[in-house]
């Protein structure tokens, strides 16, 4: 009897495991140097772009290879560095049950620049350590010393954005993450952050460019399908909005705010049925909403 209770707690944790890992990617990557020949115990550090706190360390094998298991979806900032090589970032998008396979190749360095860019990284390190502690302020300083240093690194200037953007620094965080776009135009997360605070700013047609952009990168984020909208509306592209509104319920049912705009735009073209299914939805989505009081009215008007 107690042979058969652990052979079957046994396969409950298989199971569990198995179930873990179809919503969880890896990362499989090999670095080299300009010959193409693979790097040894190169320093792979790994951080999620939606949380910072969350850090991985580990180094290449004899072959420059190196593989993470048990990411959860979404984008990774992997930072590379070596002794007599530059430091290099770059962005990776994770999937789930897939393996997101790339190179990279590290450039010989010079010896002082070496040194200044070991400082570098060190004040970078410092700064997202403080950004993990909250100390925003302190972090800002330490991406600005590690960027008077080294003036070419993207991530350096990105989380320094993200920094500025905490303390509620909308000018300078823009400024910062426009700097990181001139770096790295195709940096995922670069042009997601740029793009929200132009938004926020009243740049809607810029940040409609920049949100596009990062649909054609990835159209698996509702966030960016519905501030995309948001800026539709705030131009006048109805039609367009409720594309954009109805994409981001397809990828999160729950998404109440889509709903309500849903609704307020088919008031607008005067489609009551689906107003009123919208709005209704937004309500039992969120009942507590600030925009729930605004909801019932429309309903009550809508119904009469």
């Amino acid at each position: 009897m107690a042979l058969r209770k652990m052979v079957f707690v046994f396969a409950v944790l298989l199971i569990a495991a198995s179930g873990r890992a179809q919503f969880q990617g890896r990362i499989e990557g090999k670095v080299t140097d300009d010959a193409g020949n693979p790097l040894e115990k190169v320093e792979v550090t790994i951080v999620s772009t939606k949380q910072a706190t969350q850090r991985l360390d580990l180094k290449t094998d004899q072959e420059g290879r190196f593989t993470q298991i048990g990411l959860m979806p979404g984008f990774y900032v992997i930072n590379f560095k070596k002794a007599g090589f530059a430091s290099r970032a770059v962005e990776v998008k994770v999937s789930i049950a897939e393996a997101s396979k790339f190179e990279v190749k590290l450039e010989t360095a010079a010896a002082e620049a070496e040194r200044t860019m070991s400082e570098s990284d060190k004040l970078f390190l410092k700064g997202n350590k403080l950004y993990s502690e909250n100390k925003f302020p302190e972090a800002v300083a330490s991406y600005e010393e590690a960027i008077q240093l080294s003036q070419n690194q993207w991530a350096y200037y990105f989380n320094l954005g993200l920094a500025y953007k905490k303390m509620e620094k909308a000018e300078e965080a823009r400024t910062a993450f426009a700097r990181a776009l001139d770096l790295n135009p195709s940096a995922y997360s670069v042009n997601k952050e740029l793009a929200e605070s132009l938004a926020k700013a009243g740049n809607y047609e810029e940040a409609k460019t920049l949100y596009r952009k990062v649909l054609e990168m990835s159209a698996d984020d509702p966030d960016v399908f519905y501030n995309l909208g948001l800026c539709e509306v705030s131009t006048g592209e109805g039609e367009a909005a409720l594309e954009s509104f109805s994409r981001c319920i397809a990828l999160k049912p729950d998404f109440a705010d889509a709903y309500y705009q849903l609704g307020t735009l088919y008031i607008k073209q005067n489609k009551t049925k689906e107003a009123v299914d919208n709005l209704e939805k937004f309500l039992e989505l969120a009942p507590g909403h600030e925009k729930a009081g605004v909801a019932r009215q429309l309903l009550d008007y809508l119904k009469k």
